[in-house]
């Protein structure tokens, strides 16, 4: 936790303060059986009844001061604590942007979702006792034991004796707590997994009756989170009752041997209460010490979690970047000799890549599923580092470019097709914050989408809900590739963003791309034959390696491969016809 306390420098005055007030709290607090004792021995016992009621005066200023004081301090707290929340969650969420896409596909969305939400949420909690309950707690125990010291030296081993007792038992609750809320932290992001699998893929579910399946393997989660949530709570349960137990005891003790001192004389009656509450102090002292154990133990698992965000390096970084002059007479794409892994050590998913793609060229790539092309594709704006080879736009190594550069002369339209809530225009401008209404026209033409959108009532007003539940999925893809044609990149990115559209739209599709993108280098990921053999060339990838590279009748004639895949698809007419 530590580590944490960096987001804390915004608000050290109220840190400062906030615990300062509560002190002062307690410093009155720890007067009061002073000055009831005081009242007993003067006041009571020789029935000067002015001095009781200046003694009464005396604890009801000191209980308005001490709740002015309490008051303040939690206002102090709420600060801080609502702060250090929010500026570690923005933080959170900025470094999670920050991440390359296989740190994020190594801890996956479930889990960052609970990190940032439940986890900070625990460390906001953390702060906030900090401040209001950290140091008072301890402070009043401590002080309750000295001013018990300072009123009568033997009884105070009594105190000495809880204390101790109080602390082993502490000790052996932390302990045994802390791997227990780990592993409920792991639980929750299972729930959080299944949760988020069965929202998305809600009508797979239905269309498949797999309810009950699903409602099981739910509630068989839940109840791992369940044992290991009662198993924690029974542990930490024990913390109230067996501390009460012990200071209760020590409360017996005080009052069997004080009377015996008061019978001898060598205490008074006010030094045995006053001897009682500060017992009693120590023992609401320790109860909240006790609590708070609970939920520092939380939030030192919570800690731990986002700390290994903070602490995971993105892999692919734009750091020291300059932006880029394009090499004159350089293909605008060329892969040299490229071979991928996703985790090191693993097989290779592409091997030995190589290809020159000259501007304005369109290329198609081809090939059976798992073969690798969509992890192809995903290499050229650096979604991911080659682990061999390089990969040159304009003759630079993508590794040289700025993200913004690089990126920014890249259209790329997801395999899933992917929209935001909002309205269709704000859709369309994600590539171009000011593009205007005639190139979203322009854009939604040429992907097909402008008679569906004319149709709608409210044209380019129409509200898009969260994920594009209003649409089908044909316009959903006809969506993203008009968002990724607004901005008129110099690279278009399809990959297998026709799926969805039937054969008419997808010919309308193809044509409109080659007549109305010139200059745009254009790369078709698709299992389907007809949306690649008019490219210029096709890229046949087979299990992550290049079965072949040419033009359709070339391939028909020298790669068995796109043969097969062209045959399984079309008919010997329809193969032959260029």
């Amino acid at each position: 936790m530590i580590k944490l306390t960096r987001f804390l420098k915004k608000f050290r005055l109220q840190v400062i303060l906030g615990p300062m007030f509560k002190m002062t709290e307690a410093v009155f607090e720890l007067i009061v059986p002073l000055v009831m004792a005081s009242m007993i021995d003067v006041g009571i016992k020789n029935g000067d009844t002015a001095y009781v009621w200046k003694m009464a005066g005396i604890m009801v200023l000191l209980g308005i001061v001490g709740l002015g004081c309490s008051l303040t301090c939690q206002f102090f707290a709420s600060r801080a604590s609502q702060g250090f929340g929010t500026v570690m969650r923005n933080e959170l969420f900025r470094h999670i942007n920050s991440l390359s896409h296989a740190e994020i596909d190594k801890m996956g969305t479930p889990s960052l979702i609970t990190r940032l939400n439940n986890d900070v949420n625990q460390l906001q909690l953390a702060v906030a006792m900090l401040i209001r309950l950290v140091f008072r707690a301890p402070f009043l125990a401590i002080g309750a034991a000295v001013m018990a010291m300072a009123l009568d030296l033997k009884m105070s081993v009594i105190f000495i004796a809880a204390a101790v007792l109080i602390a082993i038992v502490l000790y052996i609750v932390m302990s045994r707590s802390v791997p227990f809320y780990k592993k409920i932290q792991k639980l929750l992001d299972g729930v959080s997994l299944i949760t988020r699998e069965n929202l998305e893929g809600v009508r797979v579910i239905r269309a498949f009756s797999k309810q009950a399946d699903e409602q099981q393997r739910f509630e068989q989660t839940s109840e791992q989170l369940r044992r290991s949530s009662v198993a924690v709570a029974k542990l930490s349960a024990l913390l109230s009752p067996v501390t009460s137990i012990v200071a209760n005891f020590a409360i017996l003790a005080i009052l069997w041997y004080g009377g015996l001192r008061v019978y001898a004389g060598t205490l008074t009656q006010g030094q045995v209460i006053a001897l009682w509450n500060y017992m009693t102090q120590i023992l609401l002292a320790l109860i909240v010490v006790a609590n708070l154990v609970v939920i520092f133990t939380k939030a030192s698992a919570s800690a731990a979690r986002v700390n290994e965000v903070f602490e995971t390096a993105p892999s692919v970084t734009d750091i020291g970047n300059t932006t880029q002059a394009p090499v004159l007479g350089a293909p605008k794409i060329e892969l040299r000799n490229i071979s991928f892994s996703y985790n090191t050590g693993d097989e290779n998913v592409l091997s030995d890549i190589s290809i020159a793609i000259a501007k304005g060229e369109s290329i198609g790539i081809i090939g059976g599923t798992g073969s690798g092309k969509s992890t192809l594709v995903n290499l050229i704006p650096r979604f991911y580092d080659v682990c061999k080879g390089e990969i040159l736009i304009d003759g630079v190594n993508v590794k040289a470019y700025p993200f913004e550069q690089l990126r920014g002369q890249i259209g790329i339209v997801p395999q899933r097709a992917v929209l935001f809530s909002g309205d269709i225009r704000s859709n369309m401008r994600w590539g171009c914050e000011n593009a205007t209404d005639q190139q979203i026209d322009r854009a939604l033409s040429i992907a097909q989408a402008k008679e569906f959108v004319d149709k709608l009532p409210k044209g380019y007003e129409t509200t898009i809900m969260q994920g594009g539940k209003n649409l089908s999925g044909g316009q959903k893809q006809r969506l993203t590739i008009a968002r990724a044609l607004v901005s008129e990149p110099q690279i278009l990115i399809l990959d297998d963003s026709a799926s969805a559209l039937d054969f008419a739209t997808d010919a309308a599709l193809r044509k409109a791309l080659a007549s109305e993108t010139k200059g745009m280098t254009v790369l078709m990921v698709s299992q389907r034959a007809n949306t690649v053999k008019n490219a210029d060339r096709i890229m046949v990838l087979d299990d992550g390696e290049v079965a072949g590279i040419g033009t359709h009748q070339e391939l028909l004639q020298s790669c068995a491969v796109y043969r097969e895949i062209c045959l399984s698809q079309l008919s010997s007419e329809e193969v032959n016809r260029a």
